[in-house]
C-alpha cells in the first residue's frame, strides 16, 4: 500500500472487526477491503468495492460493521487515491440513505419521523421485553437462545432495519463537516457526489445550505449545478424558495427542472412563499421537461428524470389544481426508465390506453403520441421481464405482448 495513505487508516486494526457483523456474518474481512481501496491495484480496488457494497450495505441493509467503517471511508473520500474517492463517496451515501429510501422520497428525507420510528425498536425498548421472556422461559435450549439474543440487544443492537440503518446515517452525519471540503474539489464528479450526499441531511442544513446555494450560483458544470440546487431545495426551510425561484429563468434546462422540483417540495411546507402563480410556473417547467430529452441528468431517482418528474407531480400540495399536472404526467409515463416491479409500467398502460374495445387490433399509426412513445420505450426496455408483468393487459388491448413482438410492431411503422 502507498505510504502516503497510511494515515487515513489509523486505528483500522484497533477495531474488533471479527466481533462485528455484516451480511455474511463476521466482518473480519472489512479492514482488508478498506485497505485495498488505498492501494495501487485498480482491479483489486474494484473487487474491494464490490465486496463492501455487498457486505456492509447488502441490498439496502446495514449491520453493526457499517457505521464503524464510515470514518475510514470518509477519510478516503477526502484524501484517498483519486481512483477511489468517487466510489467511496457513493458508498457513504448508500450507507446513509439506501436507494429504496431515495427512490421513494423525491421531496426529501423525513429524518424526524425516521428517528421516532427507530426509537420504538431500539435496544432500550427491546431489552426489557427479552429479559421478561428470559425470566419466564424454563426450557434450557430456548433459554440459551433467548440469552444470546438478550446479550446481543444489551450490547446496544437491534434487529430492526430502521434502527440499524439510522446508526449508519448518523455515522455519516458526524463526518459531514469534514466532507464539506469536497464541494470545492477540482473534480466536478466529486463536487456532484458531495452535493448529492448533502441532499439527504436536513439536520445539517444550517451549515450546508449556504455552501450549496453558493456553489449552485457559480458552478459551471450543468449536472453539478442542478444537483446542488436541488439539494438546497430538499434540505432548506420554506424561505429557500426565494433563493430558488430565479433559477426558473436559467438558461440551462436541467437547472430549470431542478428549480421547479425544489419549489414543489418547498410549496408543501408550512409558510412557504410559493403561491399558486409560482407553483404554476414550476409545474409548467416540469411539463416542458417532461416533453424534453436531456443529454445529461442528475443522480436523483437513479438518473430517471421522467420518473422523478412523475413522483414530484404526485407530491403537489392538495390545494393545487390536479388538471395542471395532467399534461406533464401523460408526457412522463411513457419515458419512465426505472421500474423495479413493473407496477409503474402497468400504471402507464392503464392510464394511456382506454379499456379494450371490440374490433380489430389498433394500428400503430392510430395511436396517440404518448401511446406510441410508451410502446417504443417498452420495445427497447433494458429489462424484458417488465413487459411480461403487463402481458395480459397488452394482449387484452390487442397489442404485442412480448418485447420481440413489440420491436417488430414498432420497427415496421418506424420504417414505413
Amino acid at each position: 500500500m502507498i505510504n502516503e495513505y497510511e494515515k487515513l487508516l489509523a486505528g483500522l486494526d484497533d477495531v474488533d472487526w471479527a466481533g462485528l457483523s455484516h451480511a455474511y456474518r463476521s466482518a473480519h474481512d472489512v479492514p482488508g477491503h478498506i485497505r485495498t481501496l488505498c492501494g495501487s491495484d485498480d482491479e483489486a480496488r474494484e473487487q474491494a468495492f464490490t465486496s463492501l457494497f455487498s457486505s456492509i450495505f447488502h441490498q439496502g441493509s446495514r449491520y453493526s460493521a457499517s457505521p464503524v467503517a464510515v470514518p475510514f471511508l470518509a477519510r478516503i473520500a477526502v484524501a484517498g487515491p483519486s481512483a477511489a474517492r468517487e466510489d467511496t463517496l457513493l458508498l457513504l451515501t448508500r450507507l446513509a440513505v439506501d436507494w429504496h429510501d431515495e427512490y421513494d422520497v423525491t421531496t426529501g428525507i423525513n429524518v424526524a419521523g425516521w428517528r421516532a420510528a427507530a426509537a420504538e425498536c431500539g435496544p432500550e425498548e427491546l431489552l426489557p421485553w427479552y429479559e421478561e421472556q428470559l425470566a419466564a422461559e424454563t426450557d434450557p435450549e430456548k433459554r440459551a437462545e433467548l440469552q444470546e439474543i438478550r446479550d446481543y440487544v444489551a450490547a446496544g443492537n437491534s434487529f430492526d432495519s430502521r434502527w440499524s440503518a439510522l446508526q449508519s446515517y448518523d455515522a455519516v452525519l458526524a463526518e459531514l463537516p469534514g466532507l464539506l471540503v469536497l464541494l470545492d474539489d477540482d473534480d466536478a464528479r466529486l463536487r456532484t457526489r458531495a452535493a448529492y450526499l448533502l441532499a439527504w441531511f436536513p439536520e445539517f442544513s444550517a451549515t450546508s445550505l449556504p455552501r450549496l446555494l453558493a456553489l449552485a450560483a457559480h458552478e459551471k458544470d450543468p449536472v453539478t449545478a442542478a444537483t446542488t440546487l436541488l439539494a438546497a431545495g430538499l434540505v432548506g426551510p420554506p424561505s429557500t424558495a426565494e433563493d430558488i425561484t430565479p433559477y426558473l429563468d436559467a438558461a440551462d434546462s436541467l437547472m430549470r427542472w431542478a428549480a421547479a422540483t425544489a419549489l414543489v417540495r418547498l410549496a408543501g411546507l408550512d409558510d412557504a412563499p410559493v403561491g399558486p402563480d409560482l407553483l404554476g410556473r414550476a409545474v409548467a417547467e416540469l411539463t416542458a421537461a417532461a416533453h424534453s430529452t436531456f443529454d445529461h441528468v442528475t443522480d436523483y431517482f437513479e438518473g430517471d428524470l421522467h420518473g422523478h418528474i412523475e413522483r414530484t407531480l404526485h407530491a403537489l400540495p392538495p390545494t393545487s389544481e390536479p388538471a395542471a399536472a395532467r399534461e406533464a404526467l401523460d408526457a412522463c409515463l411513457p419515458r419512465i426508465a426505472r421500474d423495479r416491479s413493473g407496477s409503474r409500467t402497468r400504471a402507464a398502460i392503464e392510464q394511456l390506453f382506454p379499456a379494450p374495445q371490440p374490433g380489430p387490433a389498433p394500428r400503430y399509426a392510430d395511436l396517440t403520441a404518448a401511446q406510441q412513445q410508451l410502446l417504443d420505450d417498452l420495445a427497447g426496455h433494458q429489462h424484458a421481464w417488465v413487459i411480461r408483468t403487463s402481458a395480459d393487459r397488452l394482449r387484452e388491448l390487442g397489442l404485442p405482448c412480448s418485447q420481440e413482438a413489440l420491436k417488430s410492431f414498432v420497427g415496421v411503422h418506424r420504417t414505413a
